[in-house]
C-alpha cells in the first residue's frame, strides 16, 4: 500500500523541520557566545592558565625584634600625596616598621607593591574591602590574615599607641610575626619563581631565557626575574639585560619608577653574562634553554617567531602585569589555544 500527503503537509513538516534547524543553530550561537564570555572570565577553562601576583626579594623581610613601635597607624596612605614623604627605601621602611598598621587600598590594580613592603618590614596591612578581591586575583596573598588584620586594627583604632595594654601589644605582635612567617614562606621573589616552574612542571629545568620586548620598570617582570637570576644565576639569561636590577656603580635608580624602591639595585652585574646577548639568535635554533620565559608580553614578545618554530609550547611562558583594564583576556586565550602557559596578575 503506498500513502500519499497532500502538499500542505509536506510544506508543513519542512517548515518544521526549518524552524528546529533554526532553533538549534540558535542555540548553538548562544552556546558559543556563552562560552567565549566564560573563557574570558573562568581560570578553569584552560589548564595553563594561572595566577601570579608580586613578590618581594627575601632580603628586605626583617625581623620583629629589629623594631619598636611608636604609631598604631601610619601616617603614609595611598592616593593622598601629601603623605608621600619619602625619597628613598630606608625612610620609607622605617615609616612601616614603626607602625603597627598601614593602610593599602585596590589602586589600578588590587595587587600593589605596597602590600608586601608593609608585610616585609613588620606591619599589618589595613585593607578595606579585600573581600571583594576576586577569588584568582592576588591569589598567593593571605587573604584570611588580612582580614584578621583588619578587624584588628577596627578593634583598637581608638587608641593611641601607649594606652594599648601588654595583652594588645602582644596580639598584635603575634600577627605580625604571622606576616613576616608567611611572607618568608610564600612571597618571596624566589618563591614566585618556584610556583611558576612549579605549575608549568618545568621544576627539573636548568637553563632560562628570560626574554622583554621593553625594559623599562615592570613590577611583576622585574621581581620575578630576580627571583629567577637568584636561583640560576647566569644561567637564566635576561635579554635585554634589565639594567637596573643590577649593582651599578653611579646609577641613579631614584629617577626610576616609585623611586626605584625595593625592585632596583639587587644583583651582582656579574650575574648578566654579556658573551650569551651575542648568540640569542643561535642560541634558540639550538635549543640552548630549557625554557624561554617573556616577563611582560604585552611589552613585547622579541623573537617569537623563532621560538614557536624550535620550542615546545609547554617551554614557552608568558607573564601578564597589568593593571585591571590594562589588557584584553582574548590576547591570553589565542596563547593558551596555541598550548602555551600563560600567568596572569589582574585575573
Amino acid at each position: 500500500m503506498k500513502f500519499r500527503f497532500k502538499n500542505e503537509n509536506v510544506n508543513n513538516l519542512i517548515n518544521k523541520r526549518n524552524d528546529n534547524i533554526k532553533k538549534y543553530n540558535d542555540i548553538i550561537k548562544k552556546h558559543n557566545e556563552e562560552v567565549k564570555e566564560r573563557k574570558k572570565r573562568d581560570l578553569y577553562f584552560h589548564k595553563n592558565l594561572y595566577p601570579i601576583n608580586f613578590s618581594i626579594p627575601k632580603s628586605k623581610i626583617i625581623d620583629i625584634n629589629e623594631i619598636k613601635k611608636t604609631k598604631l597607624l601610619s601616617s603614609l596612605i595611598p592616593g593622598i600625596q601629601s603623605t608621600y614623604i619619602y625619597n628613598n627605601e630606608s625612610d620609607y621602611y622605617d615609616e612601616y616598621k614603626k607602625s603597627f598598621f598601614a593602610t593599602t587600598i585596590k589602586k589600578a590594580g588590587w595587587d600593589c607593591l605596597r602590600h608586601y613592603e608593609i608585610m616585609a618590614n613588620a606591619c599589618i596591612p589595613y585593607f578595606q574591602n579585600i573581600e571583594n578581591c576576586p577569588i584568582n586575583t592576588m591569589a598567593l596573598l593571605p587573604k584570611n590574615l588580612i582580614i584578621e588584620g583588619n578587624n584588628l586594627y577596627e578593634k583598637y583604632k581608638i587608641k593611641n599607641i601607649n594606652e594599648l595594654s601588654n595583652d594588645e601589644i602582644d596580639e598584635c605582635n603575634t600577627l605580625i610575626q604571622k606576616f613576616l612567617n608567611y611572607t618568608r614562606d610564600n612571597l618571596t621573589t624566589c618563591k614566585v619563581a618556584e610556583y611558576i616552574l612549579d605549575k608549568s612542571n618545568n621544576k627539573t629545568v636548568n637553563k632560562i631565557l628570560f626574554l622583554s620586548g621593553d625594559n623599562n620598570p615592570d613590577y611583576l617582570r622585574c621581581l620575578t626575574l630576580h627571583g629567577f637570576k637568584t636561583i640560576f644565576g647566569e644561567l637564566c639569561h635576561d635579554y635585554p639585560c634589565i639594567t637596573h636590577l643590577y649593582k651599578i656603580s653611579n646609577y641613579d635608580y631614584s629617577k626610576l619608577y616609585g623611586k626605584g624602591i625595593t625592585y632596583t639595585n639587587l644583583l651582582d652585574k656579574k650575574l648578566h653574562n654579556d658573551d650569551f646577548d651575542k648568540t640569542i639568535t643561535q642560541d634558540i635554533i639550538n635549543k640552548k634553554y630549557d625554557l624561554i620565559i617573556y616577563g611582560s608580553y604585552h611589552r613585547g614578545t622579541p623573537f617569537l617567531d623563532l621560538v614557536s618554530n624550535y620550542y615546545h609550547p609547554s617551554k614557552v611562558i608568558f607573564l601578564c602585569g597589568q593593571d585591571i583594564g590594562g589588557c584584553c583576556h582574548n590576547s591570553h586565550i589565542e596563547l593558551l589555544d596555541k598550548g602555551f602557559t600563560v600567568f596572569v596578575r589582574e585575573l
